[in-house]
């Protein structure tokens, strides 16, 4: 009878634990992915293609829930107060998880206290174009025409504080140019304003520029990215054409709420850094301009934390203000 009792005990006891385990399975329902901006640009196109690897890995469904508004800050903060078991994450990038900070005194969330990185999986470099009816063929001569012009030349921007913005001010700053700064409402009204010459220069996003390379309608000076682009390969970098350590490049990365279970965390880490390096995934990205690139949580956290330093600095010594 005792020896009953015995089996008896054993076995609600491994079902108990066998119940508690299932419980306890990541993932178990669909993961919402929380993106701060429209659908079509960099951080959707990211998100979707990512998403949908990711949800495949995992035996899940990955659901995209744009959330736009406030450059990226609404979808953020929305993430930020989300249950923190792992089924809701958001695509930060440099905006969001960086240059937020500078931007917005009242921003309402913390991109450090109240996220977990997980992983970086993209970047999106940045090409210095110039009308083509502007004679410089260099970085080194376009900076010594501006220098030679202080106050007369103007560039655009994709609009006040964003990364298109913030690239040039960066090399305003290093190569010590005086340019008058045109912010337009997105990537596509400030390409229009180069190519019918009402400024002159244009930080840009590589997307919408890379067709007019080609066609010779403006000429492509260097990147900002750290390496060559395969796609534009005999156009220079800045660090390379005299600016040493020159890097500025959209970054997209995953992110939970603070307190996700460190083991959800290490798993959907994993598989980020995978998906990232899947041969599809990088030709899907290529095709948008954009880079496939793994990176640990740790490594993103760091980047974080020094990528919002740098824009502090960048928003105080240029006397950047939002508008």
């Amino acid at each position: 009878m005792k020896t009953t009792r015995y089996i008896v005990s054993g076995l609600l006891a491994l079902a108990c634990a066998a119940g508690a385990g299932a419980q306890q399975a990541f993932p178990n329902k669909p993961i919402r992915l929380v993106v701060g901006f429209a659908p079509g640009g960099n951080t959707d196109t990211v998100a979707r293609v990512v998403g949908a690897k990711l949800g495949e890995r995992l035996g899940t469904q990955v659901i995209i829930d744009n959330r736009g508004g406030a450059g990226g800050t609404i979808g953020t903060e929305i993430a930020a107060r989300a249950n923190s078991d792992g089924y809701t994450l958001t695509m930060g990038t440099t905006t969001t998880h960086a240059i937020a900070v500078a931007a917005y005194p009242k921003l309402r969330y913390d991109p450090v206290k109240d996220f977990e990185p997980i992983a970086l999986v993209a970047i999106a470099p940045y090409l210095l174009v110039v009308n083509q009816n502007v004679p410089m063929k260099s970085l080194k001569e376009f900076i010594s025409h501006v220098q030679s012009q202080p106050g007369k030349l103007n560039y655009a921007s994709a609009g006040q504080a964003t990364t298109t913005h913030l690239v040039m001010a960066t090399l305003q700053q290093r190569a010590k140019l005086d340019m008058m700064h045109v912010p337009f409402k997105g990537n596509g009204p400030a390409t229009a304003a180069v190519l019918g010459g009402q400024v002159q220069a244009l930080f840009g996003a590589l997307p919408p520029l890379l067709p007019h390379v080609q066609t010779g309608r403006v000429r492509a000076l260097a990147v900002s990215s750290a390496k060559r682009l395969p796609s534009v390969p005999d156009v220079p970098t800045v660090a390379e054409s005299g600016f040493p350590g020159f890097d500025m490049t959209l970054w997209l990365g995953f992110f939970a709420p603070k307190g996700t279970p460190a083991a959800v965390v290490k798993r959907l880490e994993a598989e980020l850094v995978k998906v990232a390096q899947l041969a599809d995934v990088k030709e899907q990205m290529s095709r948008q301009g954009l880079e496939a690139h793994s990176a640990s949580a740790a490594e993103l956290g760091r980047l974080t934390k020094t990528e919002i330093e740098n824009y502090k600095s960048v928003f105080k010594t240029a006397g950047i203000k939002m508008e």
